[in-house]
């Protein structure tokens, strides 16, 4: 029943390379936001104007919990700010279970998500300054939480297929 957990911050690679890593593992991908959309019967966003962080917060914890209680492996992309609630973080450890940080840095970061700050509710809005602020606070805050992940993947200046053979080459 072993779960591949995958975590970081938000354009990191987290979707990218856990969809790779199942090709070629053979273990199905979970999209944890996606698993909350489907159980709530809504997006996320819809979830955060509606009922606001604290409920979200709740559901995406439970959704967690499920899916580690889940008896089939899988591979589980985590939300950016996954790690840091409800201790999410203490779910990264177990005798069935592989958590790995893909670290990137803030200009690797901001580079991918400049280029696609429109797909992002939470940054279409802010301009190249606001942005990378936003993106070094946010990493500084999170960090102590990435951290507890029991291996880190650097992704800075690799390509998808050299991350994933990082990550295999952990798994072996």
């Amino acid at each position: 029943m072993r779960k591949i957990i995958l975590l970081g911050y938000m354009g990191c690679g987290k979707s990218t390379i856990a969809e790779n890593l199942s090709k070629i593992t053979q273990i199905p991908f979970v999209d944890l936001d996606k698993m909350i959309e489907n159980k709530a019967n809504t997006t996320i966003s819809t979830i955060f104007k509606e009922h606001g962080e604290v409920y979200f917060r709740k559901l995406e914890h439970q959704v967690f919990v499920e899916l580690l209680h889940d008896t089939e492996p899988m591979i589980i992309g985590l939300g950016g700010g996954t790690p840091c609630y409800a201790n999410n973080h203490e779910l990264l450890k177990g005798e069935d279970r592989v958590s790995i940080y893909l670290k990137a840095s803030i200009d690797t970061l901001f580079n991918r998500l400049a280029a696609n700050k429109s797909k992002r509710p939470l940054i279409a809005q802010m301009n190249d300054d606001e942005l990378k602020e936003f993106i070094a606070k946010h990493l500084f805050d999170r960090s102590y939480f990435y951290n507890q992940a029991q291996f880190k993947v650097a992704v800075d200046g690799k390509t998808i297929e050299q991350t994933v053979a990082d990550i295999v080459a952990l798994l072996a």
